[in-house]
């Protein structure tokens, strides 16, 4: 996977081969967004990405950190993606953490029983003021 010759790739190429984001629009619109940081900065989408860096994605509620471990310029299978980063246990016990509570939180909410019946779609209409 990796590329012959090539000691670099930019930042948006390389966060859509690493199966972080679906497209390189969405990688694009994310460093630009600031939601990216390579090696603690804001960067540009086309800045160069090496070995070794440190990169930090926020994904919606996910935060990752990351170190670049290879470089491709092409998006592959996910095992072979996930062969490019590795991330720090403090990032992986984060996100578990945070999954965990997510979870449990999830579990507390009141959930309805099914759809609402005749009577109850009144109910709500008259409620929210819709005619």
């Amino acid at each position: 996977m990796e590329s012959p010759g090539r000691d670099r790739i930019r930042l948006d190429r390389w966060l859509w081969a690493a199966r972080f984001f679906k497209t390189r629009e969405l990688a694009t619109e994310a460093v630009e967004g600031g939601k990216v940081h390579l090696n603690g900065e804001r960067v540009k989408p086309a800045h160069p990405v090496r070995p070794g860096d440190q990169v930090e994605i926020r994904r919606g509620v996910e935060q990752f950190e990351i170190r670049v471990r290879g470089l491709a310029d092409r998006r592959g299978p996910a095992p072979e993606a996930q062969q490019l980063y590795e991330e720090t246990a403090a990032s992986r016990q984060r996100r578990e953490a945070e999954a965990e509570l997510r979870r449990l939180h999830l579990a507390d909410a009141p959930r309805p029983s099914g759809r609402p019946d005749k009577r109850q779609r009144r109910r709500i209409i008259r409620f929210t003021g819709r005619s």
